[in-house]
C-alpha cells in the first residue's frame, strides 16, 4: 500500500509539472494578449507616428523635394541594421537578429537620439530643413516600430517583452 501511494503522489507530481510547464512555455510565434497599459502605450506610440509622420510630410512640402528625400530616406534607415551580419543570422531562430548587429539596431531605434537632435536643432543656429524633415522621419519609424510591438533587442538578438 505504501508503494501504491508514493507511486501515485509521484506521477500527480509528474502530472502537475507538466501541466504547469504546458503553460508556461510558449511559442514565440504565439500572441498573446496585452494588458490595458501596454494598449495605451501602443496607441500614445501610434499617435506619435501619425504625428512626425506629417510633419515630415509637411516639411517636404514646405521645402522642397529633397526635404521630402531626406525624410524618407531617414525613415528606412534605421532598419539598415538588419543587414548586418545576414551570413550570421540566416541560422539563427526566425525573427532573431545577429547579436553582432544588435547594439548598431538598438542605437538606431532609441527615440531620444532623434529627438535630442531635434532640440539641438531647435536652438543652435542650423538652418537645414532636410535635416530636421529626416529627423522627423527617423521619430516617425521608431514611433511606428513601437506601435507594432517592435522594440529594441535584447543582447542575444531577440525582441525584448
Amino acid at each position: 500500500m505504501t508503494t501504491t501511494t508514493i507511486t501515485t503522489a509521484a506521477a500527480t507530481t509528474t502530472a502537475a509539472a507538466t501541466a504547469t510547464a504546458a503553460v508556461t512555455t510558449t511559442s514565440p510565434h504565439t500572441r498573446r494578449k496585452l494588458s490595458l497599459g501596454a494598449k495605451l502605450r501602443r496607441t500614445a506610440w501610434f499617435a506619435g507616428a501619425l504625428f512626425w509622420t506629417a510633419f515630415a510630410i509637411l516639411e517636404g512640402v514646405n521645402h522642397g523635394w529633397l526635404a521630402g528625400l531626406v525624410a524618407f530616406a531617414f525613415f528606412l534607415a534605421p532598419d539598415f541594421a538588419l543587414f548586418i551580419d545576414i551570413q550570421g543570422s540566416a541560422r539563427l531562430a526566425r525573427g532573431q537578429l545577429s547579436p553582432r548587429a544588435v547594439p548598431y539596431y538598438n542605437a538606431a531605434h532609441r527615440a531620444l537620439i532623434p529627438f535630442g537632435l531635434m532640440l539641438a536643432y531647435t536652438f543652435l543656429p542650423v538652418y537645414a530643413p532636410a535635416l530636421f524633415a529626416g529627423l522627423c522621419g527617423w521619430l516617425a519609424h521608431i514611433s511606428y516600430d513601437r506601435a507594432f510591438g517592435y522594440g529594441l533587442r535584447t543582447k542575444e538578438g531577440l525582441q525584448r517583452v
